[in-house]
């Protein structure tokens, strides 16, 4: 490909069929011969028997991509899912080939991608392909979706491109699979958070709101949540277990007990980096890491009803956990004890109630 431009230089290129083409050419001799050997020049003949040389285009650093989009190449959508097996009415998934290509343009190694709108989850079966193919990108996805499909494409779609890169009709159709971790969950959402609510209210209350409209809903926005409802936002008696804690949420139209993970929750609501997470054959759970401060944190989750105060101590010298020490900034612990504890320079103890901590955070305005 000829260009009339500053940058030209001129020397002679031999096509295929041993024709001479003469002109100035954007890329230097030199350049020419390298790209030739890798394979990044192609001859095409005209229909009036020319010759065109084309040459692999660079994209300078900085500069953005024209486009990405070729008609031809982004048509395949829907088939994606049906080689998975996926078959979900009005979903209207994304071509895989082109969140590929999205994702060649947009990211570098060790890059994650953040996909509010998941739908069938094709931004993660790009990144999972995109691993796959070239080794070292060490791709990540965090994917947030609200559909009820989650559970019939989004979450199967992930699972089962980690297992197998080919299917058919839903079938896999090798075993050639990826070294490959995903985690999920369900966030509470504001239904889930109403359905939950028990309000302590006696009969002669209850007759007094309902005796002035206009008084009861001033009273329900200004006082209900505040007071009649927060020992239910905040149940202190999921802190005796935490690992036996239940929410009733709906599900097609029926409410189910769903189990709430105590130990998760925490851990984003003081913003814990983890560094380990361990379950000793004590019973306990043992978690470490740091906060967004850089403080080393130490938390301990036991089931109250099976370890008590003493229990607890003995725990935690027979792990040498030693709360007088420095090893640890902040120590959380859950339930009644009688942990040694100090102040720190802040003036804060250095070990606190689990549920004293996760009260301010859910409540406290900062």
């Amino acid at each position: 490909m000829e260009r009339s431009s500053t940058k030209t230089t001129p020397y002679i290129i031999i096509a295929p069929d041993g024709q001479e083409l003469k002109g100035k050419w954007f890329r230097s001799e030199t350049t020419f011969k390298k790209d030739l050997e890798n394979e990044e020049v192609k001859f095409l003949k005209k229909d009036n028997d020319e010759w065109s040389v084309q040459f692999k285009q660079r994209l300078p650093e900085g500069k953005k991509w024209r486009t990405l989009l070729y008609e031809n190449e982004y048509k395949s959508s829907q088939l994606d899912l049906d080689e998975l097996g996926i078959y979900v009415e009005d979903l209207y998934p994304k071509p895989l080939f082109l969140n590929k290509k999205i994702i060649e343009v947009a990211l570098t190694p060790n890059s994650i991608l953040l996909d509010f709108f998941a739908g069938s989850g094709t931004s993660a079966h790009a990144v999972i392909e995109s691993n796959r193919e070239s080794s070292g990108l060490n791709y990540k996805f965090i994917n947030i979706e609200m559909g009820g499909y989650f559970e019939v494409a989004t979450k199967p779609r992930i699972q089962k491109v980690i297992y197998s890169k080919d299917w058919k009709d839903g079938k896999p159709l090798s075993r050639e699979g990826i070294s490959h971790c995903f985690k999920y969950m369900r966030l509470e959402s504001y239904e889930d958070t109403l359905i939950n609510l028990q309000i302590t209210r006696s009969n002669t209350q209850e007759l007094a709101l309902n005796s002035n409209p206009q008084f009861k809903e001033g009273y329900m926005l200004h006082y209900m949540l505040d007071v009649e409802t927060q020992g239910s936002l905040l149940n202190l008696d999921w802190f005796i277990n935490p690992f036996d804690c239940y929410l009733q949420v709906t599900k097609n139209n029926e409410l189910v007990p769903t189990k709430v993970d105590m130990v998760e929750t925490f851990n984003y609501l003081i913003g814990l980096v983890v560094d380990n997470y361990a379950v000793p054959k004590d019973g306990y759970v043992v978690v470490t890491g740091k906060n967004l401060a850089g403080e080393s944190i130490l938390v301990v989750w036991r089931d109250c009803t099976q370890h008590n105060s003493t229990a607890l101590n003995q725990f935690l010298q027979k792990s040498k956990y030693n709360p007088l020490d420095s090893e640890y900034d902040r120590i959380y612990v859950n339930g009644d004890n009688n942990v040694e504890n100090l102040k720190t320079g802040d003036k804060r103890w250095k070990v606190m109630l689990i549920e004293e901590e996760f009260g301010k955070r859910m409540f406290e305005m900062n």
